[in-house]
């Protein structure tokens, strides 16, 4: 009896230890997954590839009625560009983390309503919201969105 309750006590202690170890996100990586704006308009999922961050539209709220698919990225400076559809850009290039500030810095941002590129720093602040901030190269100067996590 006594042996049978030690060996589900190491048991439960491994499947324990295992979880915890799962559930770990490496620092870097804690901006990775889905968000939802808080104005719920939008919806990205950001994602790592080595040290490059993607943040690809997955959602987004319909606008005149017309489907998601619809849209196209039609104000991009580049008219090649035009005809890609917004459902799936990615809008993130160059991000990267940096550990002294906890903060993903030195990246750009596509908004594709005005076809621009902003210079683009994210943090998560102390309630867990994501915070992207796009700003013309001064962080005084921008505007910033916030996201939770879904």
């Amino acid at each position: 009896m006594r042996i049978k309750a030690i060996f589900t006590f190491i048991l439960f202690s491994q499947i324990a230890i295992s979880s915890l170890k799962a559930a770990y996100i490496a620092p870097k990586e804690r901006i990775c997954g889905k968000w939802e704006s808080t104005e719920k308009n939008l919806i990205i999922n950001i994602s790592m590839t080595g040290n490059q961050y993607k943040a690809i539209i997955t959602w987004f709220s319909k606008i005149d009625g017309k489907p998601m698919e619809y849209w196209k990225d039609s104000h991009n400076p580049n008219p090649a560009l035009r005809n890609r559809k917004i459902l799936g850009l990615n809008i993130v290039r160059n991000l990267s983390y940096h550990p002294d500030t906890n903060s993903w810095e030195d990246g750009m941002i596509y908004d594709s309503k005005h076809g621009k590129e902003w210079n683009a720093s994210v943090s998560i602040d102390n309630k867990g919201f994501l915070k992207v901030k796009g700003y013309w190269h001064l962080k005084l100067i921008g505007k910033t969105m916030s996201f939770y996590r879904v």
